[in-house]
């Protein structure tokens, strides 16, 4: 069990990253390096800072109007170990999990890392795929360019294949 992750920051209210009120954490460290991101300070492994998962998850009950954790990037699946624990803590606590990511759903699933595929078991709803700034639009819900899709994990694993999400 890993008991911190590394992370550029957090934001305690959101409603652009995901339905509802969300507690956002900005995961450190990004092999895409997509270029266009907005959140290039995130690509450095060795930036931010290390928290406790406990601490985050002490810090989301302290506020009764979120309902949900939005894991952002950088990417989470760099510390899959971590995120997949903070996910699980956030879904016990009964919160709704949405993780991005710039792999694929199909690259997640095929590599068949047990890290990865836990990460995606805590996760409800995945934005998947790099940042493409030639088909960037502010008009898209929850995502920055029209190649990435808002999967429905759950429903996804039990019909095993892909199933998108209704709020894309």
């Amino acid at each position: 069990m890993t008991s911190q992750i590394r992370i550029a920051g957090v934001v305690k209210e959101s409603i652009v990253d995901g339905p509802g009120i969300r507690f956002v954490v900005f995961a450190q460290g990004c092999p895409h390096q997509c270029e266009g991101c907005h959140n290039p300070a995130t690509h450095d492994l060795s930036g931010g800072h290390l928290v406790a998962i406990d601490t985050i998850i002490a810090e989301m009950k302290k506020n009764p109007l979120l309902d949900g954790i939005t894991l952002s990037g950088g990417e989470p699946f760099l510390q899959s170990a971590g995120f997949s624990e903070l996910a699980r803590c956030a879904q016990a606590a009964g919160y709704h999990v949405m993780t991005y990511t710039g792999y694929t759903y199909e690259t997640l699933t095929a590599k068949n890392d047990q890290e990865w595929l836990r990460l995606l078991k805590y996760t409800d709803l995945l934005v998947d795929g790099r940042f493409e700034a030639e088909q960037k639009s502010l008009l898209l819900k929850f995502r920055g360019s029209h190649n990435q899709r808002i999967i429905d994990v759950k429903k996804s694993q039990q019909k095993n294949q892909l199933v998108l999400s209704e709020i894309s």
